[in-house]
């Protein structure tokens, strides 16, 4: 069985490797490599956002909130995770308008307030992406232990190989054409599953009720799951490439709204199946693993099926991930005349110390956290960038208030600094809304009232802008 399993596994890896081979431009320019600019309509889009935000993570939190904390809180986790593309469908175009050769996060920061703001918001994103992948990598190898007997450390290592093979020779177009086929594989595998454990499952208990968490605590919960999620996300430089690759403004609105609505119609439906086993009394286990609880009850053959959808899960986020981070790297330099050649050797150096840190079998929640809770700091100061009155100095003196503002209901809760950065830390990996809550009003109010108090002439990109 576990020759079967290998081979199954390495045919699904080798058949993503060979569409993004087909896919890549062999003597395409460095621009090509990064954004593939201006190439791809409206559904390759939202298969692609679709795709790259479909992680092994989506097995494991909406089952869990589904089955401890509700069907509100759920809610509130499958909005914050389409909200994102829904923002970049919408501001997506004035960003293309106004910065039609750009290439990330970086640039756009950088064209509205500066290299040094371009530098933290890069930084920011690097972070956040990396936790990204090492939580991917560890999930897919905590899985296969799981549900196989192959060695995890063999499927860690050969997700991020097989991955970084096609991402480093063909670029983000490689990464476009494989979540192509990453999410109807990933929606198919997905319904054959929860299909097949369904199935077998007895049916519900007479005493059986839907698993809810005081109205209170839900709303609390959903509410910093939408702050979190969202703003976290919208640092993901993957989706920011997806801005300047669709090719035109219809292409990308039409590719956000597909690509949010189905994403939020999978974590419902995931989560639900959280929620049934919770309503069904399975032993969930310990941490618990309300999925993987249902496939205990099925046929044994589904745990193949199950783990070839973990490893789609995974590729079609780490390749996004793998060529998000380098695209970064490289725009983020300022040396527009860097080659391809740099652009893969940045993929890979970058992966050494992500793939180190999965194969450790650590928590990565923690860092999770804290990396959201940066990116709601500063989520609103940069977006804000399109307008008129904003500069940099509102820019930064928002991201420090924003910061500030996540310390502070902690420190005044329980009395002191310290006690106020050890609760924005999240001890125990449990997301609290206080910090998040804090650090999005306080970056938007300063923010704002700088702008307004002491207004920029123009931002570099709003005067591009003015003057078209």
């Amino acid at each position: 069985m576990p020759y079967l399993t290998s081979a199954v596994l390495g045919a699904a890896l080798l058949c993503f490797a060979f569409l993004g081979l087909r896919a890549r431009r062999a003597d395409g320019p460095l621009d090509d490599y990064v954004t593939a600019r201006n190439s791809q309509g409206a559904q390759a889009i939202g298969l692609s956002f679709l795709a790259s935000s479909m992680g092994a993570w989506i097995l494991f939190a909406p089952p869990e909130i589904g089955a401890f904390v509700g069907p509100v809180a759920l809610a509130g986790y499958a909005i914050g995770s389409s909200l994102p593309f829904i923002v970049l469908g919408l501001y997506g175009p004035a960003i293309r308008r106004h910065l039609p050769q750009g290439r990330s996060i970086g640039e756009f920061a950088e064209a509205c307030y500066g290299p040094g703001v371009r530098r933290f918001v890069s930084l920011v994103s690097i972070l956040y992406m990396a936790c990204f992948l090492a939580a991917e990598l560890t999930a897919i190898g905590a899985i296969a232990s799981l549900l196989s007997e192959v060695p995890p450390a063999l499927v860690v290592i050969g997700v991020a190989l097989v991955t970084l093979v096609y991402t480093v020779l063909g670029g983000l177009r490689a990464s476009l054409a494989t979540d192509r086929w990453q999410a109807w594989l990933l929606l198919a595998l997905l319904a054959l599953v929860a299909g097949v454990a369904l199935w077998r499952l007895p049916p519900l208990p007479a005493e059986a009720v839907m698993p809810s968490a005081p109205a209170g605590s839900a709303l609390s919960v959903a509410l910093t799951l939408v702050i979190a999620v969202t703003a976290a996300n919208l640092f993901h430089q993957g989706y920011w490439q997806r801005i300047w690759a669709a090719e035109d403004d219809r292409a990308l609105g039409r590719g956000a709204l597909l690509g949010g609505a189905s994403a939020l119609v999978v974590i419902l439906a995931i989560g639900a199946l959280g929620m049934l086993a919770a309503m069904h009394a399975l032993p969930l286990g310990e941490p618990p693993i309300p999925f993987f609880a249902l496939l205990a009850e099925a046929p044994g053959w589904l745990g193949l099926p199950a783990l070839v959808l973990a490893v789609t899960l995974v590729a079609s986020s780490v390749d996004t991930l793998q060529n998000a981070i380098a695209s970064l790297a490289v725009a983020g330099s300022g040396r527009r005349g860097l080659s391809v050649r740099a652009a893969r050797l940045v993929t890979v150096a970058l992966m050494v110390p992500v793939v180190w840190i999965a194969l450790q079998g650590l928590s990565v929640l923690r860092l999770f956290l804290i990396a959201d809770l940066l990116c709601a700091a500063i989520v609103v100061p940069v977006l804000l960038g399109l307008w008129r009155r904003m500069g940099p100095l509102a820019a930064v003196a928002g991201g420090i208030a924003g910061l500030l503002g996540a310390v502070l209901p902690g420190a005044v809760a329980q009395g002191g600094l310290a006690a106020g950065l050890l609760a924005a830390s999240f001890p125990g990996g449990i997301p609290t809304l206080l910090p998040f809550l804090g650090a999005l009003l306080a970056s938007t109010l300063v923010s704002l009232l700088i702008a307004w108090w002491r207004p920029a002439s123009r931002s570099p990109l709003a005067s591009e802008g003015g003057a078209r």
